[in-house]
This record gives C-alpha cells, sequence and structure tokens, in this order.
C-alpha cells in the first residue's frame, strides 16, 4: 500500500474560520425580527463573502421554511376542502 499519497496524513485544513459563539448569538438574535430574518437568510445563503458553515446553516434553514410552508399549504387546503364540503350538506 502506497501511504505517499497526495493527501493521505495530511493534517486537516480549515478553509475559513469557526462562526464565533458571538456571531452565531446575533445570528439568532436577527432570525427573531420578521421579514427581517427571511431577507438575510438569503443574503447569507447565497452571498459570496460568508462564512460556508453560516452559508450552509441558512441553506438548510430555508429548505425547512419551503418545506413547513409546503405542508402548512396542504393541510390548510385539505382545511377549505373539508369545510367546503360541510357547507355544501346544509
Amino acid at each position: 500500500m502506497n501511504y505517499n499519497q497526495p493527501g493521505y496524513g495530511q493534517p486537516y485544513q480549515v478553509s475559513a474560520p469557526p462562526v464565533s459563539t458571538g456571531d452565531w448569538f446575533l445570528t439568532m438574535l436577527l432570525m427573531c425580527i420578521p421579514f427581517i430574518n427571511i431577507i438575510l437568510l438569503f443574503v447569507w445563503a447565497f452571498s459570496g463573502g460568508t462564512n460556508p458553515s453560516k452559508s450552509n446553516w441558512a441553506k438548510a434553514t430555508l429548505i425547512w421554511m419551503l418545506i413547513a410552508f409546503v405542508l402548512w399549504a396542504i393541510i390548510m387546503g385539505i382545511s377549505l376542502l373539508i369545510a367546503a364540503i360541510s357547507q355544501a350538506n346544509y
């Protein structure tokens, strides 16, 4: 086995510094502000200057928000359909 392969045994190199606790605290605080939170998520997810860790977190959060919205829309559609059917019976 050739242990001199490129990348084998090399120390792990971090491409970006970790996001600090204070930065995460500010991020979570900003996520509590309606409408600003969605705008900031798009900025953090798709801008080039954002830390990759924060960018991935913002993308994952946007995906979860999309899933929640789709589920909400399905539940509301079913509820409205049930209400319309029950009103038609009277």
